[in-house]
């Protein structure tokens, strides 16, 4: 008997340690794509701002999964997700219809030239999504994590955000997760204050998930920013990085730094 209990604890000594450099190497990883020399300098300044590493671990994300990004826009995180995945993972990511015009097909051809160009982006797969979607975005359960950056308020300005939502919620396996940012506004605040200011109350976006099927697995404040009352001349766009107002109150808004941000995490 003695002989089993020696063994069994050495055993869940092994296993322990196992699952501590697992998750060590897992964390040196990231880091490394975070840190990437290789990345837009333009990107890196904004680190302090949304806190890749921090918000990435919080959405339980390891390097083995399947990740759908949605709404990939200019490539910010897709830039630190595509290498980190790219070994034993699988990046999607979901972009603008070109077939629209306009910014959408600035947008979506910028993207592409991105890819086509920076070895960053080696592996990812790029979806032709629309918004509200026309199609499945992804085989049904096939991904581990869906992430979303700062796009809640557009879907919600063209009506979407609980179509989208349902697509993640489709997208993801029994047990995935589904990793949210975006600008957060006071609570109480109206419909057309959210769709005219880019800030989305926390509330409305967990009532949505919600009702797509998610389970509010926790929030954070990673993201938060105390400084930001949410009531600016041209919305969220006024603060850094968009500058909307140019060189007026420059100074004003670069103290106050970027938005305020909810950081929600969903299982499926």
């Amino acid at each position: 008997m003695k002989i089993f209990f020696n063994t069994l604890s050495l055993f869940l000594l092994v296993f322990s340690f196992s699952n501590a450099v697992f998750a060590a190497n897992q964390n040196n990883s990231l880091l490394e794509a975070i840190n990437d020399p290789n990345r837009n300098p333009a990107y890196s300044k904004r680190d302090k701002y949304r806190n890749p590493y921090e918000t990435l671990t919080f959405f339980q994300i390891n390097s083995s999964m399947h990740v759908l990004e949605l709404s990939a826009g200019g490539g910010w995180y897709t830039e630190i997700l595509a290498p980190y995945l790219r070994a034993n993972g699988k990046l999607s990511v979901t972009h603008h219809n070109p077939d629209a015009g306009g910014y959408y097909m600035r947008s979506r051809n910028s993207f592409d030239k991105k890819l086509a160009s920076n070895r960053l982006f080696e592996g990812v797969k790029v979806i032709t999504a629309d918004v509200p979607p026309s199609n499945a975005f992804t085989e049904p359960e096939s991904q581990d994590l869906v992430v979303t950056f700062r796009n809640l308020h557009n879907w919600l300005g063209s009506d979407s955000m609980k179509a989208v939502m349902q697509e993640a919620y489709n997208s993801l396996k029994p047990g995935g997760f589904f990793g949210v940012v975006e600008h957060r506004a006071p609570e109480g605040s109206s419909m057309e204050f959210m769709k005219k200011s880019g800030y989305v109350t926390q509330s409305l976006a967990i009532k949505k998930a919600l009702e797509v099927g998610f389970e509010l697995v926790r929030t954070s404040e990673i993201n938060a920013n105390p400084n930001d009352t949410a009531n600016h001349p041209r919305g969220v766009w006024t603060l850094p990085p968009s500058f909307r107002l140019k060189d007026k109150d420059r100074a004003k808004y670069e103290l106050i730094g970027e938005s305020d941000r909810m950081t929600l995490l969903f299982k499926k």
